[in-house]
């Protein structure tokens, strides 16, 4: 080695200076809040902002911050390193694995190619079908970075490629703008739609029901059917009339998935194993609640499957870095919001923001904290980083003012996906799909905006609608 790694020092000064302000401040921190609750509250401001300016990779900067909570004290080792044997971590972990196999054997790229044979005749329906193959793969993929940048982008890319779209070519709006866009879309909804399609769902679940909220998979499924079939139908047509392909008869991408699939040939083993096991782990993930095999459970005995067939190997599993980047820093803020309850600080806030609220209607709390919720993404470049520093206040400060907690946990917990209509750096996802080109930074951002303010009258109102209808509170 002759040269050091890069390091962006620059994107130190920020968290250091507003980390150390909040720590010296301890003289005159709130009454209620105890030293180490305020010291730990420095410390994860310091750690949320240093994911945002990145100054190193998330893993490296969550490293950081676990060597500084215990060595300020703030936390000690043996509680700090419980964040690693979070049952809900090691499953988004497994997902990853369990993702692999869809792009090691091929399934997933053969379950688009045909949902393109059988959809793609015109441009709006090609964008249908793929979104669908997402719907698919969400509930056995709990990251949709895999889903959308793993098994549907090198779609969309050979897609538009074959219709002359490139934008080092200028021709992006040919009909490859529209389909990634749609694609983004499309793939955030139905993360929103299953406990197990997004890596902070399952977090949702286990913050929940830290504060007396127990979330099921098929009671979370359930909730966000409606809302979510109509997003389904109604965003790609919006994006289509408000970003237009300039293609729109697609008669040739029949003929390419047909061709691309007879490439492929038949179904090989692997392929149909992984078919058996995707099966397995659905069925699992669907009545494990009833036959007391939980979702984590469920995902281990996925993996395995795949690893005694064959499917995967232990290099797989080994070289999927996002599976252990994820354990790594997904543990460490982990645990690192869940001593901000433990120390005082959560309970505090909750209580001071639930008596400035005191006396509003339990409905227009409930909105104003999801639009807060929404539209603070802005400043983070991570759904779960978010969902990690904020979901558990605010689902306190929402049942302390009488919101049903149901509704209270599934509505954060649905928006905790959809606030990903917000900025080009907004989720996993959107780095891959918006890196590609096709669609410029000032119509990502004003495209999402539209598209946000749809997503709140929908969710909000007919979702809380839709779950009173079924019971749900």
């Amino acid at each position: 080695m002759k040269k050091l790694e890069s390091v962006n020092y620059k994107g130190f000064i920020w968290p250091v200076i507003i980390g150390l302000i909040l720590w010296f401040m301890t003289p005159i921190k709130p009454a209620a809040v105890p030293v180490a609750g305020w010291h730990m509250f420095a410390l994860f401001v310091a750690t949320i902002i240093a994911c945002i300016t990145r100054p190193l990779p998330i893993g490296g900067v969550s490293i950081i911050a676990f060597a500084l909570t215990v060595l300020t004290k703030t936390v000690p080792m043996e509680k700090a390193i419980v964040g690693f044997g979070n049952a809900s971590i090691w499953m988004i972990a497994m997902a990853f694995f369990i993702a692999r196999g869809f792009i090691k054997t091929g399934l997933g790229r053969r379950i688009a190619l045909n949902f393109v044979k059988a959809f793609g005749k015109r441009t709006l329906g090609l964008a249908y079908s793929l979104i669908g193959v997402d719907l698919i793969l969400a509930p056995a993929t709990p990251s949709n970075t895999a889903r959308a940048g793993g098994v549907l982008y090198p779609i969309i890319e050979s897609l538009s490629q074959s219709f002359g779209s490139d934008p080092k070519k200028g021709t992006e709006r040919k009909i490859g703008s529209f389909l990634i866009f749609a694609e983004y879309h499309g793939d955030m909804i139905t993360a929103a739609m299953f406990m197990t399609a997004m890596a902070a769902n399952p977090l949702v679940q286990t913050l929940a029901k830290s504060n007396g909220v127990n979330i099921t998979w098929v009671g979370w499924f359930l909730a966000a059917l409606v809302p979510g079939i109509i997003s389904l139908i109604i965003v790609p047509w919006l994006i289509y009339k408000m970003y237009p392909p300039e293609i729109k008869e697609t008669p040739n991408a029949k003929q390419w998935a047909e061709d691309e699939l007879s490439k492929m040939g038949a179904m090989t083993l692997p392929e149909k194993l992984m078919a058996v096991i995707f099966v397995v782990a659905l069925v699992l993930w669907i009545v494990g609640s009833f036959i007391g095999i939980d979702a984590t459970l469920a995902a281990f005995i996925a993996l395995g499957l795949l690893l005694l067939c064959g499917v995967l190997s232990w290099q797989d599993v080994l070289h999927e870095t996002g599976a252990w980047n994820t354990l790594t820093w997904f543990s460490v803020l982990v645990m690192m919001a869940g001593q901000l309850t433990a120390l005082g600080f959560i309970p505090w806030l909750s209580k001071t923001v639930g008596n400035s609220l005191h006396g509003m209607n339990w409905i227009l709390v409930l909105v104003i904290l999801i639009i807060a919720y929404f539209y603070s993404h802005y400043l983070f470049a991570s759904s779960t980083a978010h969902v990690t520093a904020m979901y558990s206040a605010f689902l306190a400060v929402a049942i302390s003012a009488h919101v049903p907690p149901m509704l209270a946990a599934l509505m954060l917990g649905f928006f905790g996906n959809l606030m990903a209509s917000t900025t080009h750096y907004a989720s996993g996802p959107a780095p891959v799909l918006f890196g590609s080109g096709y669609v410029p930074q000032s119509k990502w951002w004003s495209l999402n905006f539209v598209l946000g303010i749809f997503y709140l009258v929908v969710w909000i109102g007919i979702g809380s609608l839709w779950m009173k209808v079924i019971g749900m509170w």
